[in-house]
């Protein structure tokens, strides 16, 4: 069957689309950075407290608990409550576990051992049974109601105290920040509640999978909230993502909304957070040592003196954490710096003349003032940049009021510095004119594929450029930067920094490489440029003066491909989907026309096309743009085409959807290789174990167990799992064919060699199907091309079972719970499709043949295959909906 179909031509070209693939897939799990992240660890045992909760919430919720967290003589103390700490709530994401507060509780305990308590945190954290909420939502509400619930159990615990809390902070990981951000949506939730909320690695914008309409309707009421009520909102969010090593939750899903009325959400990825400058996983950035670090410091920056808690001022929130998280200026926070200072007292001071100045400090203890009269090099230059590595947090540039030659009074420039990873104790300065230390590198074109590349030499000696980079602001470009450093007359190890900072997103990265040396970089983006965005990105050069730079930069092929898979891979099922269904709708329309099914290779290579469905697509979101059309459309109460939701978030890539098809196309090639020859395999298997069965005598579309079964497995889906009612089906199916696979197979091998005999057989059979009207007589040819038309349906099949798998391992997870999942995302699909399933694993391409109903049957796989990618590609649980029709359509052949 389909191996005989297999062409050489054809394998060669789906060989070669699973390199591309390879290559994309190699970039998004292989192609970053190593893991830069230290360690946290705990000091003493953890131990994670129960707290008592009402015995109805507890009886609502059994599968739900909360902890507090605590080490050591901590621990041991706070077993009595109440408790006079600063609470902060730690909530865990998809499959994950309670005890990840550990990494950041510790942290926090050891801050407050080093300032002997006068302040402290109380970390608590929900225990939410792992369960799988990234892929299934029917639980993301309860999960919100339990955390409201949990919010005012803990500030019951603090009742009587002098400075008792009336906030909690709260850290979300992945999805817990989604929960989070949910709570504002109760209609009995205060937003006091919450004084601050920090996610990580939380997608925020859309759900990363949705496999369900729960997931979709559940952030389509967060999101909505947020934006209509952003006036309103005070509540002071951060969100952090992990950058290019998180390949579960890519960065532009973790970026808060930007609306001009609300200012105080943050959102920054791992590797732009000073004194962190690190790409993190999905689950690292939950343990990562130097962002936990961060966030506790700010933590503490953040606490009022007077009422002990966290401020209430939302100014100063945002203060801190622009401080912590987006530029950092090597000082302690200060919430009002004093701007003007006094420089008095015995200091040396030394007059600097030259334009271009280096001191090394060898541990002096006496303060040295060095000054830099303007006035000399202000008709020459346009700029002074100076860079110190003595991290003393204090101040350590001003700009000075008086002309004199002893400074009396001076600006405090430091707050203006930005902080960088430092190597060793000196002081560098020199004047600049701009434009000789500004350079424009425009990118190499996409489809240069890497054959070419553009350069830039940096020849003068000086220690900061500014490398715009034009034409690059897209996610589909990507590209490859390297630097090549040459230095003469160095003796020791010099460091050069190189940062690639992004304008419109807090997204940057640091690359600290060893002079000389050769250094790659890569060029990507987790966000698109905006429209109304002027600035490019820069790669900032933190330079040696002893050194010349070449810089080239050239397209990156495979980073490419790389951005696809990341931003589109969710939606290959769909793209798998529709290529199948045009193969399917190419065998029915087959079996009308000439009486016999054709290969399942064969009609993929021949239906398969992109200009069969992407024009359809393109034209219906042309149209939408016109009023009249658009009115149309929402009387016929249709959903948004998902072209234009990708559209508004910057993830339409030239021709990604024919990459997408190929990508789809070849899956399908390559599964129902895997189809054919499972079913072959477990049909050899049934032979050895069991009596060769016979091709059946009588066709009979309704056995006497079909009913039966069929209202068993409707009774399965209703008390338990639609899902799991699904897959049964789905063994029961996969068994009839192997049965039917078997019995041919038996067939073949009994056959006489007497060609004539044979050709006399099958007239005899032909006649006899011919002349009987109730008992149909199955011959060889017949039960092959029932074969071809199986294993095409078997293939929609698996999909639809992928697709309701999620569901099914959470009914299983929680089973000790609930015996019956709900709410049931797969119910009302098993409803329609296990009847139709059960018709067609007892149907015949003969019994069909001359159905009336089959060429309309032919024709519609080709407007369900355009459905599935203009609303399912970002929408799978819609597919399905798409894929039962024409297999509804096919059973009902058996009786028009």
């Amino acid at each position: 069957m389909f191996l005989h179909s297999v062409n050489l031509w054809n394998l060669a070209f789906y060989a070669l689309i699973v390199f591309m693939a390879t290559l994309g897939l190699w970039d998004v799990f292989f192609g970053f950075e190593e893991n830069k992240c230290s360690m946290s660890y705990m000091f003493e045992y953890p131990e994670y407290q129960k707290i008592e909760l009402p015995k109805k919430l507890a009886k609502r919720y059994p599968a739900y608990e909360l902890y507090l967290y605590g080490e050591g003589s901590y621990a041991e103390e706070h077993k009595i409550l109440p408790l006079t700490g600063i609470p902060v709530l730690f909530l865990p994401g998809n499959a994950g576990s309670y005890k990840q507060v550990r990494s950041v509780g510790s942290i926090a305990l050891r801050k407050a051992e080093d300032i002997d308590f006068k302040y402290h945190f109380d970390f608590f954290s929900v225990n939410f049974n792992e369960e799988l909420v990234a892929l299934y939502g029917g639980s993301l509400q309860k999960q919100t109601k339990f955390v409201h619930e949990c919010i005012k159990t803990i500030l019951k615990l603090y009742k009587g105290q002098e400075f008792a809390p009336k906030s909690v902070a709260i850290i979300g990981h992945s999805m817990g920040g989604l929960v989070a951000r949910a709570l504002l949506t109760l209609k009995n939730f205060k937003q006091d509640l919450i004084n601050l909320l920090i996610t990580q690695a939380t997608p925020h914008v859309a759900p990363v999978l949705p496999l369900d309409r729960f997931i979709t309707d559940f952030y389509m009421t967060v999101n909505n909230y947020w934006i209509l009520n952003a006036r309103h909102i005070n509540l002071t969010t951060l969100s952090v993502a992990g950058g290019f090593r998180d390949y579960q939750v890519r960065s532009g899903l973790t970026f808060l909304p930007k609306l001009s009325h609300h200012t105080s959400a943050l959102s920054v990825v791992s590797s732009a957070v000073p004194k962190t400058w690190v790409s993190t996983d999905h689950l690292s950035i939950v343990w990562c040592k130097q962002l936990q670090l961060t966030t506790i410091r700010a933590f503490f920056d953040l606490i009022d003196a007077d009422t002990k808690q966290i401020t209430q001022n939302p100014k100063k929130k945002l203060s801190v954490l622009n401080h912590h998280f987006i530029r950092h200026p090597a000082k302690h926070f200060e919430e009002n710096p004093a701007i003007i200072s006094d420089l008095t007292g015995t200091s040396m001071w030394v007059p600097v003349k030259v334009s271009k100045w280096t001191y090394v400090a060898y541990n002096e203890s006496d303060k040295i003032y060095f000054t830099f009269p303007l006035a000399n090099h202000r008709k020459i230059y346009t700029h002074v940049y100076c860079q110190s590595t003595m991290l003393d947090t204090n101040s350590w540039i001003f700009g000075c009021i008086n002309s004199t030659s002893m400074c009396r009074q001076g600006i405090d420039l430091s707050w203006k510095a930005e902080l960088l990873p430092t190597i060793k104790f000196v002081v560098d300065c020199e004047f600049f004119k701009k434009e000789m230390r500004t350079i424009q590198l425009p990118v190499t074109h996409l489809f240069s594929f890497g054959l070419s590349s553009r350069k830039v030499l940096l020849n003068t000696s000086g220690l900061f450029y500014n490398i715009e980079l034009l034409n690059f602001g897209q996610i589909y470009q990507a590209f490859t930067i390297n630097v090549v450093s040459k230095c003469s007359g160095v003796k020791e190890e010099i460091t050069s920094i190189y940062k690639l900072h992004i304008p419109w997103s807090y997204e940057d990265s640091l690359t600290i490489a060893q002079v000389p040396s050769s250094t790659e970089i890569s060029l990507k983006l987790h966000i698109a440029q905006p429209d109304n965005e002027s600035q490019v990105a820069l790669l900032k050069m933190y330079t040696s003066s002893d050194c010349e730079y070449e810089v080239t930069v050239k397209t990156s092929f495979s980073q490419i491909l790389g951005q696809v898979v990341r931003f589109h891979g969710g939606a290959l099922p769909a793209y798998v989907t529709s290529s199948i269904l045009l193969a399917y709708g190419g065998q029915l329309y087959s079996l009308f026309s000439t009486g016999h099914c054709l290969e399942y290779a064969t009609m993929l290579d021949k239906q398969a096309k992109p200009y069969k469905v992407d024009p359809f697509v393109l034209m219906i979101k042309f149209l939408l743009g016109y009023k009249w059309f658009k009115e149309l459309w929402d009387v016929l109460l249709l959903p948004e085409l998902d072209a234009i939701i990708l559209t508004s978030q910057s993830m339409c890539f030239p021709l990604v959807s024919l990459i997408l098809f190929l990508f789809g196309t070849c899956t399908a090639y390559w599964g129902g290789l895997l189809s054919s020859t499972s079913v072959r395999l477990l049909s050899s298997l049934w032979l050895a174990l069991k009596r060769p069965p016979e091709l059946p005598k009588d066709i009979k579309m309704i056995s006497l167990d079909l009913p039966f079964l069929t209202i068993v497995l409707i009774i399965v889906s209703w008390t338990t799992c639609g899902a799991f009612a699904i897959l049964l089906t789905y063994l029961y199916y996969v068994f009839k064919i192997v049965h039917l696979q078997a019995s041919l197979a038996t067939f073949k091998n009994s056959q006489t060699v007497n060609l004539k005999h044979s050709r006399r057989n099958e007239k005899k059979s032909n006649h006899h199907k011919d002349s009987t009207v109730h008992y149909l007589h199955l011959s060889a040819n017949d039960a092959e091309d029932s074969l071809r038309m199986h294993n095409t349906v078997i293939n929609l099949l698996t999909w639809i079972v992928l697709l309701s798998m999620p569901s099914l391992i959470y009914w299983l997870k929680n089973l000790r719970y609930y015996f019956k999942l709900s709410p049931d995302p797969c119910k009302p699909l098993a409803f329609i499709l296990i009847p139709t399933m059960a018709i067609l694993g007892n149907t015949h391409t003969v019994s069909i043949k001359s159905s009336k109903l089959l060429k309309t049957t032919s024709q519609f796989p080709l407007p369900l295959a355009v459905g599935v990618i203009a609303f399912g590609s970002a929408h799978l649980y819609r597919v399905p909906c798409f894929v039962f029709i024409p297999l509804l359509l096919h059973a009902l052949c058996n009786f028009m």
